[in-house]
């Protein structure tokens, strides 16, 4: 395999790279051109150059699109660590200051962040320099929109992380049991108060599951028991199942955090679950090529602060777990 190595560095043009970047990333002359704001014909001379400089076609046209040669394919995470590395010392200072200088991010976490990290981050953004865009969790695999550059961080549970992703705890999720105001089946029971086995089993439930399975941590807890409970709804975020909650004489478990705040709004009580739960520790994951950036660092601390927050700021008044019955 030719090695990029071996060019003479000193008479390469660096500014080629982004123009690879921008090939590998749009499969399009035409597309990669607005990406890096030259003319067409300015790219494809760029990349005749990037030709001759590397020794390899690099791509080949198929119909409209420009398919990456197997070399090429093998640059595309080591460039973007390179560009972001070499923009960081470009561009090293003490810290990022949003109130003077301009950044655009991209966060991926379900709607629960939605509801309780976004109003806060929106209060601290100053002036017009950063924008900050929340998207949804890819359901096949939560860390692809990082590696893909589609998200600069993911908001997810721990779980083995590969060796390209850097992650920070940054909060723990607790959970409540939560059932519309004036229920029938809950008349008598105070807020807080852990919520009945029996009637926790009895009851219809909807689960929160961005991948359609109908089995959590709350059936795994409950299995440890000798018990189940019936599903009958699974909805892909968290407004969607407190609001079908809200609806109905269906319950749910959701994290403590969300449900406290949004029960009085939403019409909802909320109630301790009737068995341990969690917590669940959620991290923030980010590709290791964005550690020294200083906007990525300042995103980092930012989001951080808000998320440490969070179990203070909503948290069950009188938190509680019922005892359970030993299984037989």
């Amino acid at each position: 395999m030719k090695c990029i190595y071996s060019m003479n560095l000193l008479s390469f043009d660096l500014n080629l790279l982004k123009v690879l970047k921008a090939l590998l990333d749009k499969g399009s002359t035409t597309e990669a051109a607005r990406a890096v704001g030259l003319s067409q014909p300015a790219v494809s001379a760029a990349l005749g150059r990037l030709r001759h400089s590397i020794g390899d076609p690099l791509f080949v046209r198929q119909g409209q699109r420009l398919v990456p040669t197997d070399f090429a394919l093998g640059l595309t995470e080591p460039l973007a660590v390179l560009l972001t590395d070499l923009e960081s010392v470009l561009t090293a200072r003490d810290g990022f200051d949003p109130a003077t200088e301009s950044a655009s991010f991209t966060v991926s976490g379900s709607d629960f962040f939605a509801e309780l990290m976004m109003p806060e981050l929106a209060r601290r953004l100053p002036g017009r320099g950063v924008t900050l865009q929340l998207i949804e969790l890819d359901p096949v695999n939560y860390l692809a929109p990082v590696r893909s550059e589609q998200a600069d961080l993911a908001l997810v549970p721990a779980f083995a992380l590969e060796d390209w992703v850097e992650h920070e705890e940054v909060f723990s999720s607790n959970f409540a049991v939560i059932a519309r105001r004036r229920h029938p089946a809950t008349n008598g029971l105070a807020e807080g108060a852990p919520f009945p086995l029996d009637l926790f089993c009895a009851l219809p439930h909807i689960i929160f599951s961005v991948e359609g399975k109908r089995n959590t941590m709350s059936d795994t807890a409950l299995a440890r028991f000798g018990r189940e409970r019936h599903v009958a709804m699974t909805v892909a975020d968290f407004s969607g199942v407190y609001r079908s909650v809200a609806a109905s004489d269906m319950i749910s478990v959701i994290p403590a955090a969300l449900a406290v705040s949004v029960a009085e709004s939403a019409g909802l009580s909320v109630f301790g679950p009737p068995m341990p739960i969690g917590p669940v520790p959620i991290h923030m994951a980010w590709h290791r090529r964005s550690s020294k950036s200083p906007a990525h660092r300042w995103l980092r601390v930012t989001l951080a602060d808000i998320l440490r927050q969070l179990p203070e700021r909503f948290s069950l008044k009188s938190p509680g777990v019922a005892e359970i019955p030993k299984a037989n």
